[in-house]
């Protein structure tokens, strides 16, 4: 589920103001109307044309920002007009909250599409209230990149400028903080301290806050007898004495879904007793269908499911040891595929948390009295989800496919009580450091 979904769903209706983007172009004589279908729902609209939502979102933000914070800096092109676009936007945004904003507003400005506007508030706002009043607090939902990745972008003090005029910046990990305290010393030359970064006359806080998940929502799920009859069908009828892996990631290519197909193609070639008896599930979430990257990334996971397939598969038996959904599931399918599921198989390159792990997780709790005990977690060590699972899962480095091919191995042949044991551990951290939590 999306992260700000969790946050949004926890908060009473008229706490907060959500401030966005329509997501399509609005005619100008609808936007009164617009305005107030969404300020009934708590909302207030930002309205972007079509060229410049598009250059804000897919060019800058997604075409620049989002490959180079997860390392997959081959493919950038920097593009000036793309980041007067995204300037463009985000002044768009301060000027909505400014129009709404009252004295003693918390301001909480989520994520990389909007690095710029905590500066522009900043100094828009001081006519509204005082400085000691305004307060502005930023999330980075992804990975920040280290200083020596961060330092290759053109407007890099610009947007590192920008973020430093909030008080809170949260983050994952310690990693992600600690890159970025070290990129303001880099690039800005800025001192800082444990609780932050020094800017002139202040320090503006850095903080590390692991977001969660809602437990009582898979847990609630779990309670309806049509998704226990369909947990039943898919262990029973569908999946009959499988040992059944699960993959569930939109089709991006920080989520290593070819190192997951290749992996498991490793354990099939080289544990032939396996073959037959196990099956991998990848749901793959149609995402940015008309980017070339993603149409390429697509493509090369056909071809390596069809192979696959063709290789170890067996019609006469009617098995194929890939089952490719390329498609989203709704929320009572998933958590049956969670809770069916022996192992739980995560191969992503760079994330920021990975929600998935948690999901499986707090789904596997329906089994720890089943015979077999609970599924097993494998994560890959580049999961910002890795430093706080740590124990529990089986850690893995995606580009090894002979580690992930053992990982496999341990995952499906450990012992009922080894499955208990790492599942308490991951169980009580999920049900702790919950959306709630955060």
């Amino acid at each position: 589920m999306n992260l700000l979904v969790y946050q949004i769903e926890l908060l009473p209706r008229d706490s907060f103001i959500w401030i966005g983007w329509t997501g399509a172009n609005v005619p100008k004589e609808e936007e009164d109307q617009v305005t107030k279908l969404l300020e009934d729902e708590g909302c207030a609209p930002v309205f972007l044309s079509s060229k410049l939502a598009d250059q804000h979102y897919n060019g800058f933000s997604n075409g620049i920002l989002w490959p180079l914070f997860h390392y997959q800096t081959e493919d950038v092109e920097f593009n000036d007009e793309l980041y007067g676009a995204y300037t463009t936007a985000n002044q768009a945004f301060a000027d909505a909250v400014e129009s709404l904003y009252k004295p003693g507003d918390l301001i909480w400005i989520h994520d990389m599409h909007l690095m710029l506007v905590p500066r522009m508030l900043r100094k828009q706002l001081h006519k509204h209230t005082s400085v000691e009043k305004l307060k502005i607090g930023f999330f980075l939902h992804i990975p920040f990149p280290t200083s020596e990745v961060f330092h290759v972008l053109p407007w890099k003090k610009e947007l590192l400028k920008g973020v430093l005029e909030s008080d809170l910046i949260g983050f994952h990990t310690y990693d992600y903080a600690a890159h970025f305290q070290r990129t303001c010393t880099h690039v800005l030359g800025l001192e800082t301290k444990p609780q932050g970064v020094v800017v002139q006359d202040r320090v503006v806080a850095v903080g590390v806050f692991p977001i969660g998940i809602e437990p009582h929502k898979f847990e609630e799920k779990l309670q309806q007898q049509s998704v226990l009859d369909r947990i039943k069908e898919l262990k029973d009828t569908i999946y009959p004495g499988k040992q059944l892996i699960i993959g569930v990631d939109r089709l991006d290519y920080i989520k290593g879904i070819p190192h997951r197909l290749l992996g498991f193609e490793t354990y099939l070639r080289e544990h032939p007793e396996a073959r037959g008896k196990v099956v991998l599930l990848q749901v793959a979430v149609p995402s940015r269908t008309d980017v070339p990257e993603y149409k390429k990334l697509k493509s090369t996971i056909d071809k390596l499911v069809g192979r696959i397939n063709s290789t170890y598969g067996n019609l006469l038996e009617n098995y194929s040891p890939v089952q490719y959904l390329f498609r989203s599931v709704d929320f009572a399918e998933l958590t049956a595929m969670y809770t069916r599921a022996d192992c739980c198989f995560i191969t992503s390159l760079r994330d920021g948390m990975n929600l998935v792990a948690l999901e499986y997780i707090i789904c596997q709790g329906h089994r720890m009295k089943d015979p077999d005990g609970p599924g097993v977690l494998i994560l890959s060590e580049f999961a910002g989800a890795s430093g706080s699972l740590i124990g529990g899962a089986l850690s893995v480095n995606p580009w090894n496919a002979e580690q992930l091919s053992e990982s496999l191995r341990i995952a499906l042949t450990m012992s009922s009580d080894s499955r208990r044991a790492k599942h308490d551990l991951l169980y009580k951290y999920a049900k702790k450091y919950t959306a709630r939590y955060w």
